[in-house]
C-alpha cells in the first residue's frame, strides 16, 4: 500500500506501516501524550495506548513497524533519540515495553525527522538536514544504533519510497537556490541520480508514488506558478498538469496500488484546502469531493488495490474507527449532436513496462505560455 503522514492541522500526524497492517499517532491533550498503536489488519481497528512514566513531547515523532512495534523520535536535551515502544503481558496489567535505539547529537540548524515507513517493514530512516548538506541515517533495523548512510550535498526534505524492497528513496533537494527531486539508491551505497528535470529553473518536488504502476504526484512551478501535476517512473511522455487538480494547496495522501502497468487507473485521494477530501484518476477530468470524516485524522488513509480508501477517525464516541469509500465512476463525455461518428481507431498496443531504474521525467507541456 501507498501512503504516507501529512501534518495539515493541529492534529498529531497518523503514520500507516508500510503494508497497513499498523499505524501510529500521539494520543492525548496537552502535556499528557502518549504513543498510541492502531490495530489495522483485522476485522475491525483497535488502538493500544503506549504509555511511558514520563508524558511525552507534542513534537516527538512516531513510525509503526510491521511487526507491532512502533519506533519513536524524542528530543532529549541535546540528542535526537530514537527508541522502539511495544506492548508488554504483564501480570498487573497491559505494560508499555521500551528498547533504547541510540541517538543523534543535537547541532544547530540541522532538523532530524523521520521518512515516512519504509517498504520492507522493519527498516526505519532519518534525515538530519542542514543548510548545506544533508545525512541519511538508519535508524531502526541496523545491527549498532543510527548507521550513517550516505551524506547528501543540499538541504533535503520530503521522502517517498520508489519500490516495494526499500532500496530506492526520493528526497527533494535544494541545490543551488533550486529544488529538484533525487533518487538515493541504498543498494549501491546511497548513489545520488536526478529524478525530476522537467525545466532547467523549475523547482520539482515528488509528493507521492505508487511502485506498482509507477504513478507519481508531482508539484512544479514549470507551468508558471505551483501545480499540481502527474508522470509516470521511467517513462519517455511528459509530466501533466490537469486543470482539474487545481489549486496547488490540495495534496495527494494516498493512492491505490495493484494497478500494474495501468498508472491512469490508480485511485489517488486529496486532502483539499476547505478540509474536504478529493478522489482523482489520472484517466478522469474530474475530482470527486465528498466531506471528510468527523474526527478524520487529518492526512491518513490507505487504498485497496480493489478501489476502497479508508479513512482513519477518533471521536469520543469511537475513539478508533476507519470509514470506507469509493471512487465513483467518471461521468461519460459530452456528445456532441452536431458531431459525425468517428472512424474506429487502431488497436493501441500496450505500453511497455516501466523501467526498473528512475529515470528523469523530461520537460513538460506548458500550455498558455
Amino acid at each position: 500500500m501507498t501512503v504516507c503522514a501529512i501534518e495539515m492541522t493541529t492534529t498529531a500526524p497518523f503514520t500507516i506501516s508500510a503494508d497497513g497492517s499498523y499505524a501510529a499517532r500521539l494520543a492525548g491533550e496537552g502535556e499528557a501524550r502518549y504513543a498510541e498503536r492502531w490495530t489495522l489488519a483485522g476485522p475491525e481497528p483497535y488502538a493500544v495506548p503506549l504509555p511511558l512514566a514520563q508524558p511525552e513531547e507534542g513534537d516527538s515523532e512516531v513510525l509503526p513497524l510491521a511487526d507491532g512495534r512502533v519506533l519513536i523520535h524524542r528530543r532529549v536535551a541535546d540528542r535526537h533519540a530514537f527508541a522502539l515502544l511495544y506492548p508488554t503481558g504483564a501480570a498487573a496489567g497491559p505494560r508499555t515495553g521500551e528498547l533504547q535505539l541510540g541517538a543523534l547529537d543535537a547541532q544547530e540548524g540541522v532538523r532530524v525527522t523521520l521518512l515516512p515507513p519504509s517498504p520492507d517493514g522493519y527498516g526505519a530512516y532519518a534525515l538530519a538536514a542542514g543548510e548545506t548538506s544533508t545525512m541519511l541515517w538508519q535508524v531502526s533495523g541496523c545491527a549498532f544504533g543510527p548507521q550513517r548512510i550516505v551524506t547528501i550535498p543540499g538541504r533535503c526534505s520530503g521522502g517517498v519510497w520508489l519500490d516495494r524492497t526499500g532500496r530506492l528513496l526520493a528526497l527533494d533537494r535544494e541545490l543551488d537556490g533550486t529544488v529538484k527531486s533525487v533518487a538515493v539508491d541504498l543498494g549501491r551505497g546511497g548513489e545520488v541520480t536526478p529524478l525530476l528535470q522537467i525545466t532547467d529553473d523549475s523547482e520539482d518536488r515528488l509528493l507521492l508514488a505508487d511502485p506498482d504502476s509507477g504513478l507519481l504526484l508531482i508539484r512544479s512551478d514549470a507551468p508558471g506558478m505551483p501545480r499540481l501535476g502527474w508522470g509516470v517512473l521511467g517513462s519517455s511522455r511528459p509530466v501533466r498538469f490537469p486543470e482539474c487538480l487545481r489549486p496547488a494547496e490540495a495534496r495527494p495522501f494516498a493512492v491505490q496500488p495493484g494497478q500494474a502497468l495501468m498508472p491512469e487507473t490508480c485511485g489517488v485521494a486529496l486532502w483539499m484546502p476547505e478540509g474536504d477530501i478529493g478522489l482523482w484518476r489520472p484517466a478522469d477530468r474530474h475530482v470527486f469531493r465528498v466531506a471528510a470524516p468527523a474526527g478524520w485524522l487529518a492526512g491518513g488513509g490507505l487504498w485497496s488495490a480493489e478501489g476502497r480508501l479508508h479513512l482513519p477517525y477518533a471521536t469520543p464516541e469511537v475513539p478508533c474507527g476507519l470509514v470506507g469509500l469509493s471512487l465513483p465512476s467518471a461521468p461519460p463525455p459530452p456528445v456532441r449532436r452536431d458531431a459525425r461518428p468517428a472512424e474506429p481507431a487502431p488497436p493501441a498496443s500496450p505500453e511497455p513496462a516501466p523501467a526498473p531504474r528512475p529515470v528523469p521525467l523530461q520537460q513538460a507541456p506548458l500550455a498558455g505560455r
